[in-house]
């Protein structure tokens, strides 16, 4: 399992600054930090590359291919400045599926812009609870297998590990 605390300083923090430093406002801080960190752990406990236990899901924020494509399709298309933040950590386009699962930093910024299509504002920092009632909504969405709990103990056990 990788270090969350490396995790976030290496990965997630100049991830999220890419994406601001290509020109989007709000992209970055430590609300979106959490959020993405907490899904990294509820989805994949920070291990896995691939679903665990088969399926399709990618990436220790296990993105399924069909998300990966409509993320591209249907907002990165339409954002030059992503593209031009994508351009920073690949140099193919467009972003094959197999390509988050070696690539932390595109894999990072896949799961924030899946959360920056959602409407609602990102939880405040510290907020565990809204956090997982957010991912859950938005991420998780109410026909996957995940829940509030779920994310809610991945969150803790992150807490004691480090």
């Amino acid at each position: 399992m990788l270090n969350p605390n490396q995790f976030l300083i290496h990965i997630i923090r100049p991830s999220l600054y890419m994406l601001k430093d290509a020109g989007g406002e709000g992209w970055d801080g430590a609300a979106a930090e959490e959020l993405v960190l907490g899904t990294a752990l509820v989805e994949s406990n920070l291990t896995y590359l691939v679903q665990h236990g088969g399926g399709p899901a990618l990436s220790v924020f296990q993105l399924e291919p069909k998300t990966i494509a409509d993320i591209q399709d249907n907002f990165i298309r339409h954002r030059h400045f992503l593209r031009e933040a994508i351009a920073h950590v690949s140099s193919t386009w467009p972003i094959l599926p197999d390509q988050v699962k070696g690539n932390l930093y595109l894999a990072t910024m896949f799961c924030r812009i899946h959360y920056r299509r959602a409407a609602a504002p990102l939880p405040v920092t510290g907020d565990v609870d809204a956090q997982a009632k957010y991912w859950k909504t938005y991420y998780n969405t109410a026909k996957g297998k995940g829940n509030v709990s779920k994310y809610k103990e991945a969150w803790k056990s992150q807490r004691t590990r480090n």
